[in-house]
């Protein structure tokens, strides 16, 4: 297999070490998303975190998942090419941006039905000890027919031990324990989705600052605006249950799922099929060779035909959503703290359009580059607005979606 398979169509995103195309699978006629890795300048270390991503991405088959569909080397340009699903919308990130310039509000079924199959999709990642560690409304795709699917796996990490370190995310979403630069597990990944149902129905993130230091200040003490009273009680309340600051509070995937007013939304989507006949199994770690020659046996097989088709059609084999979304991705570029180095998140790209902010961070020294705003304008104004507040550290008694008291942030 190389690039001669392929008939590029379009340049979909550019990164410091990839570019992704809209290319047409000469076998097929199909079109995919293809990314191509230049090789030549990644170390050791780098080389290894793309084979991560081919990894994570071939073990997880799930119709709320980017699809894996082949990975192979390049010879003549020296380049990984990773062949994925290609999404024939936006991303949720570029939906928000539009809701805000239209001023209109989000519905809360589309919400709703959104919230629910990023738990489904975040939980087939969490079984297998995958944490998505960049959980963000641009990693979020919604299809034309109504599915909505995670993205963007390349700083997704397998959890082994249930812990992990690296300080790492997108700082408007990342929580209160990566901000503090201590050990976090999947529940880290649940503040993540917090925050991007709550930017679906409130237009903006729930925690924003003038300065790197204020948003850590916000996101430690967990405060944030209540979202608009036209939407319900439920939705405020299942914001409010991810959006704990210490992270036993929060619930997982599953208990998201058995929340009431979950289920009883859950009745209004399409019923995912039971694939207990073909588990996810999460691939052995795929070493970097050395010799190029060996790296086709190395890579997991292509996957052209292994989706589950009648489980992705019983998705939406019912009536399509009422309100078709149209979104995509674009990610851009952030500095990983422990190595100091570029990560490249232009990873699934689709359609021309304004990619999101891109920001190089480093949470300890309070530095931030901003090379476009949230707002697509000059960012002067990252701040919390409105008196009403949720959430911090003088909460004292919450309830929580099953009805029952906890306590929290005593």
């Amino acid at each position: 297999m190389s690039l001669k398979d392929f008939q590029l169509l379009s340049k979909l995103g550019e990164g410091a070490y990839s570019s992704v195309y809209k290319v047409k699978r000469l076998e097929d006629s199909q079109e995919y998303a293809l990314k191509k890795v230049k090789l030549q300048n990644l170390n050791d270390k780098e080389k290894q975190n793309a084979m991560n991503e081919v990894r994570i991405l071939a073990s997880v088959k799930h119709p709320n998942i980017i699809s894996y569909k082949e990975a192979f080397i390049d010879i003549q340009s020296n380049s990984l090419c990773i062949v994925m699903e290609f999404a024939d919308g936006s991303d949720l990130y570029q939906k928000i941006v539009n809701s805000k310039k239209t001023g209109k509000l989000i519905e809360e079924q589309i919400i709703w039905n959104t919230f629910i199959q990023i738990v489904r999709g975040l939980k087939a990642l969490h079984e297998l000890k995958i944490l998505h560690r960049d959980l963000k409304s641009a990693n979020v795709f919604l299809y034309q027919n109504g599915d909505v699917k995670l993205g963007d796996m390349n700083v997704s990490k397998v959890a082994k031990k249930g812990l992990l370190y690296t300080q790492t995310g997108t700082p408007f979403y990342a929580s209160p324990e990566v901000w503090k630069d201590q050990p976090y597990d999947q529940k880290s990944d649940i503040w993540s989705l917090g925050c991007v149902v709550y930017e679906m129905a409130a237009l903006k993130p729930p925690f924003q600052a003038e300065s790197m230091e204020e948003l850590y200040q916000r996101v430690i003490r967990g405060y944030y605006p209540r979202i608009s009273h036209n939407y319900s009680q439920d939705l405020s309340n299942a914001i409010r249950s991810m959006l704990q600051v210490k992270p036993h509070l929060r619930p997982n995937c599953d208990k998201l799922l058995q929340f009431p007013s979950l289920l009883k939304r859950q009745e209004e989507l399409p019923k995912q099929e039971q694939t207990d006949n073909e588990p996810n199994t999460l691939l052995s770690t795929i070493k970097f060779p050395k010799n190029y020659h060996y790296f086709t046996s190395m890579l997991p097989k292509p996957c052209y035909e292994c989706v589950n088709r009648k489980q992705i059609k019983s998705l939406h084999s019912q009536q399509a959503s009422p309100n078709p979304r149209s979104l995509m991705s674009v990610n851009g570029s952030y500095e990983d703290v422990t190595s100091q180095k570029s990560i490249d998140k232009k990873d699934h790209v689709h359609n021309n359009r304004k990619a999101q902010p891109e920001y190089r961070i480093y949470f300890d020294s309070q530095q931030v580059n901003k090379k476009a705003d949230y707002e697509g304008q000059t960012e002067q104004t990252l701040k919390l607005r409105g008196s009403e507040c949720f959430g911090g550290d003088n909460s004292t008694l919450i309830e929580n979606i099953f009805g029952e008291q906890q306590i929290a942030h005593t």
